[in-house]
């Protein structure tokens, strides 16, 4: 029987490697360079990977980014919720990208259907919410802060040490409520991590699998990439996310969050195919 992630309202078949797009509207994005903080922008590209075959297109407002700010609540909601209202009334499936529940549940309110919160239900509110909305969510680990994550990550077995904090978030989600059919997990590549954590993250996902949640990751155009490969401009590391993203696909990840969804829609129909063979 193929495997289901519960969304709010329905779910999505875990038949295939999904891909979740990303949409960026925010002014200080690693990976564009706010080239889509606009609104309508924003809008224009969400449509075009949804055209390019995006599942999932992940909105968020705030960036992430190694020694990034935080954002007050209210701007990250004016820039995430007329973006997600537009894009879920043309027929898109939601995820929003964001740590507050605020923010989450005013995208929820204008169409959004999963939360995908690097802070694995940080704020009090988050998981409650989830699980009153039915939605679905993403729950990601990361070292510290997006402002601090970067500074001399440390850990003793990084694969270990991931999976037992995504194990306890799980865990944290289903006593507030929240479905088990409905979360999924990110191992946080490049978050809080060096490129040695990142690569032993990658080799190791089968652990992270096994414990029986869907696996989201998210390595496109990422830092780690640059280094390996020297390519200095991140939107030049195509080549690489899709190699990390197939072999990750190979290790047990259901989803992958990618920027660049027509390689990758192409790389994963065959590494899909091969992968169901016998």
């Amino acid at each position: 029987m193929t495997r289901a992630w519960r969304i709010r309202g329905g779910s999505i078949p875990l038949d295939r490697t999904r891909i979740m797009g990303i949409v960026n509207v925010t002014p200080d994005s690693f990976s564009d360079g706010g080239r889509h903080a606009t609104q309508d922008a924003a809008v224009a590209h969400g449509l075009a990977l949804l055209a390019e075959g995006a599942d999932v297109l992940d909105v968020g407002g705030e960036s992430t980014r190694p020694g990034a700010q935080p954002v007050p609540a209210e701007e990250e909601a004016a820039r995430v919720v007329p973006v997600v209202r537009r894009l879920a009334e043309a027929g898109a499936i939601i995820s929003v990208d964001t740590m507050k529940a605020s923010v989450a549940q005013a995208a929820l309110a204008a169409g959004a259907r999963i939360v995908n919160d690097v802070t694995a239900g940080r704020d009090p509110a988050m998981l409650p919410l989830v699980a009153r909305e039915g939605a679905g969510v993403v729950l990601m680990h990361m070292q510290g802060e997006p402002r601090t994550m970067q500074q001399a990550p440390r850990y003793h077995d990084v694969v270990k040490e991931v999976a037992q904090h995504l194990h306890e978030r799980a865990r944290a989600a289903t006593a507030a409520g929240v479905a088990p059919e409905a979360i999924a997990l990110d191992p946080g590549i490049g978050f809080g991590k060096t490129q040695e954590h990142n690569l032993a993250l990658l080799r190791g996902l089968p652990e992270i699998a096994m414990l029986g949640y869907p696996v989201l990751v998210g390595a496109s155009r990422k830092g780690f990439l640059g280094a390996l490969t020297g390519v200095a401009d991140p939107a030049d590391r195509v080549e690489a996310s899709l190699a990390a993203h197939v072999l990750a696909a190979e290790r047990g990840a259901s989803i992958v969050r990618v920027h660049d969804v027509k390689a990758h829609k192409r790389a994963l129909a065959v590494a899909d195919a091969l992968l169901e063979g016998p």
